[in-house]
C-alpha cells in the first residue's frame, strides 16, 4: 500500500469549541473534590489522576541518526542522548487496592532538551504522557467531564464494592475482546485486564504538533525481558500494592529497552485532530521508530525516587517544546487542569514542584 504524504501542520487544523473555558473551570472544580478528599484522607495531596505510581525508572533516550526529514523534527531533529525518567501508574485519582484493575499509564520526562518552549513551560524538559490504549474515553472535554463527575463521587469510598465491580467488568471486557471490541469506557471503570505494566505498549492517544507535521506517539517494549511480560497478569490476591512489588522485583534484574515511535497524520479525515476516540489506522498511518529508551537494573521504588519524582515533579503534555504543541480539545483542556492539580499539590504539601536538570 502506498502511503499518502504527511499532512503539513497549519494553525487551522484545530476546531475551537464554544464554551471550552467553562468546561475547564468545571473540570477543575470536580478535581478539587477529588484532591481535597484524598488530601484529607492521606494527610498529603496526590495527583487528581494517576495518583498511584507503581514504579519510577531512570534511563536514557537515544534519538536515531539519519532520520528522514519528516521524522527529524523538534526533539528528534538531530541525533543525541538524553536522560529520561519514567513513571508507571494507573489512572484513578485515589490510591486504590491493585485488585481494582484500571488502564496503565506511563509518563516520561526527557531532560536537557533545548529549543523554543511552550508558553509557561519551565526548564529544559519534554514530557510525554501515555496510556496502554489507543483511544481516549470521550470525544470532547465536556463529555469527559460528565464521567469525571460520577467518578469523583466514588473517590475513596466503597473499596470492597469497587473490587467486586472490577471483577465483573473484567469479565465483560474479556467477552467483548472475543468479538473484536475494545471499550475504553469499561476499562476506565475497572474492566481493564490487570496486566504487568512493563509488558505494555503505550500511546499518546491525543495528537500533537510534530514540527512541520502532526503526529501521535507510542512507546513499545522491544527487549526480550519486556516482551516476555506482554499480557502477563499480576496476582493481586491480598496484595494491595502487588503491581509495585512486581515491577520492583522485575527491575532488579532486567535491562529494559523500548522504542519511541511516531505516527504521522496523513489524512485529516481519517486521522482527525479533534476526535481522540478514533484510532488512526496503522495501515494508513504507520508508527515509525525515532528513538530508543534503555534502562539498566535498578530499584524502581527507592525512597529518593519516590521523594523526588512522585512528590516533587509534575508530568504534563504542556511541558516541552513549541514544536510538540498539544492539539485538539482534550489536550487544550488538559493544559489548565494539569496545572491546577499540581498547584494544589505543591501548596498543600508545601513541597515545590520543579523541572529537573539531571536525573
Amino acid at each position: 500500500m502506498t502511503l499518502s504524504p504527511p499532512v503539513a501542520y497549519r494553525d487551522d487544523v484545530e476546531d475551537i469549541l464554544e464554551g471550552e473555558d467553562e468546561t475547564v473551570a468545571s473540570i477543575n472544580k470536580t478535581f478539587d473534590h477529588v484532591l481535597e478528599t484524598t488530601a484529607t484522607d492521606y494527610g498529603r495531596a496526590v495527583r487528581a489522576v494517576h495518583a498511584k505510581a507503581h514504579g519510577i525508572i531512570e534511563g536514557r533516550m537515544t534519538v536515531l541518526d539519519g532520520l528522514p526529514p519528516e521524522l527529524a523534527q523538534g526533539l528528534f531533529a538531530t541525533s543525541g542522548t538524553y536522560p529520561v525518567i519514567l513513571r508507571l501508574s494507573t489512572n484513578a485519582g485515589d490510591i486504590l487496592d491493585d485488585a481494582i484493575s484500571l488502564p496503565r499509564g506511563l509518563a516520561m520526562k526527557v531532560v536537557g532538551v533545548k529549543g523554543e518552549r511552550l508558553a509557561g513551560a519551565e526548564g529544559e524538559t519534554q514530557d510525554f504522557v501515555m496510556v496502554n490504549g489507543k483511544v481516549f474515553q470521550a470525544k470532547t472535554a465536556n463529555q469527559f467531564l460528565r464521567s469525571l463527575k460520577g467518578l469523583a463521587l466514588t473517590t475513596d469510598r466503597l473499596d470492597g464494592t469497587k473490587k467486586a465491580v472490577s471483577t465483573i467488568l473484567r469479565g465483560v471486557s474479556a467477552a467483548l475482546k472475543t468479538l473484536g471490541v475494545e471499550s475504553s469506557a469499561i476499562n476506565s471503570l475497572g474492566g481493564a485486564p490487570n496486566v504487568d505494566p512493563l509488558g505494555e505498549t503505550y500511546y499518546s492517544v491525543t495528537p500533537f504538533r510534530y514540527g512541520d507535521y502532526i503526529a501521535k506517539f507510542s512507546l513499545a517494549p522491544v527487549s526480550d525481558d519486556l516482551l516476555e511480560l506482554k499480557g502477563s497478569i499480576v496476582d493481586t490476591d491480598r496484595r494491595p500494592d502487588a503491581i509495585r512489588e512486581t515491577v520492583q522485583a522485575e527491575m532488579k534484574t532486567r535491562a529494559p529497552v523500548w522504542e519511541f515511535r511516531v505516527q504521522l497524520c496523513r489524512d485529516l479525515d481519517k486521522q482527525p485532530v479533534e476526535d481522540s476516540t478514533k484510532a488512526w489506522t496503522e495501515d494508513e498511518a504507520p508508527f515509525v521508530t525515532v528513538a530508543r529508551i534503555e534502562a539498566g537494573p535498578q530499584d524502581s521504588w527507592s525512597d529518593d525516587k519516590v521523594a523526588s519524582v512522585d512528590a516533587g515533579m509534575r508530568f504534563s503534555v504542556w511541558t516541552g517544546l513549541s514544536a510538540h504543541r498539544p492539539l485538539g480539545n482534550i489536550n487544550r483542556a488538559r493544559r489548565l487542569a494539569y496545572l491546577h492539580s499540581s498547584d494544589f499539590r505543591q501548596k498543600y504539601n508545601r513541597c515545590p514542584i520543579h523541572e529537573p536538570t539531571k536525573p
